[in-house]
């Protein structure tokens, strides 16, 4: 996983937050082994977001800490149904990661089966030419796209590049609109991931549809889910929790039904828990024990 972290602030609290490092702490507890690639700044928040990663039981290896920018913070705004609206500063320290030829080497001899960004992290420069000297040094490791458009990291020739850096794609409603305009593909979401897995060479693609669940296409394979009804707390985090759950049902190779099934009860766990990593357990997610209410 590639891409930011940083410190989500909320009227009335401040938690660690970043999607790349919540699909990676998501992702490990549904058993994945997870390898952080950003930066924290030289400062308070880049040592608390340190120790915080540590205890997600994440590697740190290739967290890094610069002097060059402060650790990055995005001020979350929630409306009445827990929707979130981010102001996100920029420059930030995730923007100074690099990479030496050694630490390329490793990843190399990691041989990683997936390789998670955004939108956000290859807005800048720097970060893209980061993004792909991975994909080219990593060509066995599937490119997962999640979309996690954010108002003025959005450039249209930016996210068609992306799109077509992908083998697998997750986008939501509002993001499937913004694609289809970028692109010209359909704006219906059967069609868009149809006609886009066929233009672009995607493994697997999906829409999720808030309330509605969401909708899956892997190769030749479409199934639509619906919700779990939750009490929402808020949904950050969420959208990136589903990502993972997508992720490991893919991985798994689970018939395309069960994986959207499944993602879409992960994602309502944690919505329906204050915090973009909140505490929750497989057990729950596969229905053992538990539900999907607060």
């Amino acid at each position: 996983m590639i891409g930011e972290v940083l410190w989500d602030l909320f009227a009335d609290s401040t938690l660690l937050g970043g999607a790349p490092l919540n699909f990676a702490a998501h992702a490990r507890r549904l058993g994945c082994e997870a390898l952080l690639i950003s930066a924290v700044g030289d400062d308070d928040l880049g040592a608390r977001a340190i120790q915080c990663v540590g205890k997600l039981a994440l590697d740190t290896a290739m967290l890094q800490t610069t002097n060059r920018w402060s650790t990055g913070t995005a001020h979350v705004c929630l409306d009445a149904p827990g929707q979130p609206t981010f102001t996100i500063a920029r420059p930030a320290a995730y923007d100074a990661v690099h990479l030496s030829e050694e630490q390329i080497g490793r990843l190399t001899a990691w041989n990683p089966g997936w390789l998670y960004y955004g939108t956000l992290f290859p807005s800048a420069p720097d970060g893209k030419r980061t993004l792909v000297r991975l994909l080219q040094a990593l060509p066995q490791a599937i490119p997962f796209y999640d979309v996690n458009l954010r108002p003025g990291f959005d450039a249209p020739e930016l996210v068609l590049e992306l799109l077509a850096l992908a083998g697998v794609v997750k986008v939501n409603e509002a993001e499937l609109q913004a694609a289809s305009r970028f692109s010209g593909l359909p704006s219906t979401a059967e069609a868009f991931c149809r006609q886009g897995a066929q233009r672009y060479g995607w493994k697997a693609v999906c829409v999720t549809q808030g309330a509605r669940g969401c909708a899956v296409l892997r190769g030749d394979e479409y199934a639509a889910a619906d919700s779990y009804p939750i009490e929402v707390a808020d949904t950050v985090g969420a959208g990136d929790a589903f990502a993972a759950a997508l992720l490991h049902g893919l991985n798994q190779q689970w018939p395309v039904g069960e994986i959207a099934s499944f993602a879409n009860r992960v994602g309502a766990i944690v919505a329906s828990r204050a915090g973009a990593i909140p505490d929750w357990n497989l057990a729950e997610a596969i229905g053992l024990e538990g539900n999907c209410t607060a």
